[in-house]
């Protein structure tokens, strides 16, 4: 485990978050006397109920992040939410309310000190936003640290994975020839695929991409899992993966903020023995009872448990670097064809429009200038048709000026720092593109038709072939892309596929498919390549009451598109037809080529833990929860295939109330926590 260490002073944040003062007095006083007088922390979070705060308990079925997770009922009902005594100050289960205000007077004064924050638009103008404290838990979850270390091992064999993926053409094919068939947005990242890596008659489009390096920067997101017929008088959890995501993967930055702040709190008030009894009952939740006696103030034990430092903030744009650095070595040296003093080299990170979650992303391009001295340029896919050239002579990016006034679009800022005659001077080179958007049909709205008639109409697929085509780095690259939809996942669940990826792990000191493979929960396919045993879960689902015992997938990231329960078996009654050709009285099923684009996952049983959950600087309310664990890797491999980098990169856990199923908390249904290991 990380040593915890005086936190780094971030001299530029200052500035940044200067501005935010009054807003957090105000926030500040709108929690103590609970009125929800801040703006939403996030333009998509829908209606809520605060849970806790007006007294009602999780008894949802089904609870679950952007993922196939269920809560595990372990606990006693006495552990329910909140109530809100006569009073109206909330209550928590062991702390006392004068505890509370401090914990909550603390995140709210160490989330401006340290940029733990969203952007709020201001109602009133949409050029104008300010800042409040993220939607976090004000302290950590109880973690196994064996199965928190687990995690982390897993990462450089998983980046390994995603790299080997992304370069087998005919495995992508044919895996997701089905989902690509009836869902137009992996048809489209296929296609574009093909078009650029798999030669044929377009093979010259290719040339320049072929040559770049890549650079992954993922994150696979686990759950702790106890199958429902275990016994619950002992820990017995597993850890399960979830989902591995390879673009935009998001929260890295904040994450690390929250942790620092879970430890400076379970630190801050450990000799007051304010928070003992909170952290222990959750504790019980996850191994099955009570920490040892001889556990709890123990010199050598206080080293081992605790909240861990994420290191997210140093080792994501460590690797930017060394993809920049490459770039710059081989193309803009000395001893190359370029012209060295007329081009200024910048990472471009591709954000969405109207971006909220800026502060994430801003923590990640500062370290890169303070660490490393490069320069970040942020466009929307749509700028970057306007803006960004491909030389289709070597294969260069180059940045321009479209001519319009950049200080209308807030992702310019930091940019329009440069004069118009340096602009004229220094040419702005593309050395590697960082992908924040592009994960999902929404953020490419003008539509797939790409064709030169209408210049209106798929700029945004248009920009991203551009991007691909050329010679910078990519993260991701379009087969790094691939390599993280849900079709692949449930491919490499079966037996015999990871080892057509590492061929020779029988024969390793350390062997990683067997890991790898321990990490993976049920995965069933639906589609033309559906075998006996993938059709048994539909039947389970169909014939056997078994809809709480699944999660319905598509190849979609970000939340907000699965279906469980009730919804998931309507979805496959759909799209089902049920046969009896033998005669036999079996329900054979015939699979609707609708379905092609889903998987089937087993559901996943976490423990149910108390957090008191903060929303926009307001206790959203306390109650029983689940959490899901993300560990970042980055790699970066050559165009051959020689990995200079591959490493474990920092940690997330998002915490949500156990009756919601979904759980992104840029969509509004989860928190950031971390984990407190034990």
């Amino acid at each position: 485990m990380i040593l915890r260490q005086p936190h780094r002073r971030n001299p530029s944040l200052f500035l940044f978050f200067a501005t935010t003062t009054a807003t957090i007095a105000v926030a500040s006083i709108a929690i103590l006397t609970r009125t929800p007088i801040l703006a939403s922390a996030f333009r998509s979070l829908p209606p809520r109920t605060h849970r806790g705060i007006a007294g009602s308990s999780s008894s949802s079925n089904s609870a679950s992040f952007s993922s196939s997770t269920q809560t595990d009922n372990a606990m006693s009902s006495s552990a329910s939410a909140s109530t809100l005594p006569s009073d109206g100050e909330v209550t928590v289960p062991h702390l006392s309310p004068s505890t509370l205000r401090s914990l909550v007077s603390y995140a709210v004064s160490y989330g401006a000190a340290h940029g733990l924050q969203v952007s709020v638009k201001h109602p009133s103008s949409s050029s104008s936003s300010s800042h409040v404290i993220a939607p976090i838990s004000l302290l950590p979850q109880a973690y196994p640290s064996p199965l928190f270390h687990r995690a982390i091992s897993l990462a450089r064999p998983f980046n390994l994975l995603v790299d080997r993926i992304g370069r087998d053409g005919e495995f992508l094919k044919t895996t997701l020839r089905g989902a690509r068939e009836v869902d137009p947005f992996t048809g489209k990242l296929s296609e574009l695929y093909e078009r650029i890596y798999s030669g044929g008659a377009e093979e010259e489009r290719g040339k320049f991409a072929k040559t770049a390096d890549r650079l992954g920067i993922h994150r696979s997101d686990y759950m702790l899992h106890r199958p429902p017929s275990s016994s619950s008088s002992s820990g017995g959890y597993e850890l399960k993966q979830v989902e591995l995501n390879t673009i935009a993967s998001s929260f890295a930055g904040l994450a690390e903020r929250v942790a620092d702040l879970h430890g400076f709190l379970t630190e801050r008030l450990r000799d007051e023995g304010t928070l003992d009894a909170f952290l222990e009952e959750n504790e019980s939740a996850v191994s099955g009872s009570s920490p040892r006696e001889d556990d709890r103030e123990d010199d050598g034990d206080r080293r081992k448990r605790g909240v861990p430092r994420s290191p997210a903030t140093t080792r994501l744009p460590s690797a930017m670097a060394l993809a920049h650095e490459r770039y710059r070595r081989r193309y803009l040296s000395s001893s190359s064809d370029e012209r060295p003093a007329s081009v200024r080299p910048v990472v471009l990170f591709v954000v969405q429009p109207g971006e909220t979650n800026t502060v994430d992303q801003r923590l990640l391009e500062f370290r890169l200038w303070e660490d490393h001295g490069i320069g970040v340029v942020r466009l929307s896919l749509a700028e970057v048709y306007r803006r960004v050239r491909l030389d289709e002579t070597d294969g260069r990016l180059l940045l321009g000026d479209d001519g319009e006034d950049d200080n209308e679009n807030e992702n310019d800022e930091m940019e329009n720092m440069e004069t118009t005659s340096e602009r004229n001077v220094i040419q702005r080179e593309i050395t590697v593109v960082y992908f924040r958007a592009g994960y999902a049909p929404t953020d490419y709205p003008s539509g797939y038709d790409t064709s030169p008639d209408d210049d209106a109409t798929g700029i945004e697929w248009l920009a991203r072939e551009r991007l691909e085509r050329s010679r910078a780095a990519k993260c991701p690259s379009l087969g790094y892309h691939l390599a993280g939809c849900k079709k692949v996942q449930q491919e490499l669940a079966r037996p015999g596929v990871l080892e057509r990826f590492f061929p020779n792990d029988d024969r390793e000191e350390t062997p990683v498919v067997p890991l790898l493979r321990s990490a993976f929960a049920g995965l069933y396919a639906l589609g033309a390549d559906a075998d006996e045993g993938d059709l048994d879960a539909v039947r389970d689902v169909l014939f056997r009451e078994g809809e709480g015992r699944y999660v319905l997938k598509p190849q979609r990231e970000g939340g907000g598109y699965n279906f469980y329960g009730k919804e998931l078996a309507k979805k496959l009654r759909q799209h089902c037809t049920v046969v009896d050709e033998d005669g036999d009285g079996k329900q054979n099923i015939v699979l609707g080529n609708a379905l092609s684009e889903f998987i089937l996952m087993e559901r996943l049983f976490p423990p149910q833990q108390r957090a008191i959950l903060l929303r926009n600087g307001i206790v959203e309310g306390s109650g029983m929860t689940i959490s899901e664990l993300g560990c970042f890797g980055t790699i970066v491999a050559s165009a051959e295939g020689e990995v200079v980098h591959n490493e474990y990169a920092g940690f997330l856990l998002r915490t949500k109330f156990s009756g919601v199923d979904e759980g992104g908390v840029a969509s509004g249904f989860a928190t950031l926590s971390s984990p407190y290991l034990c």
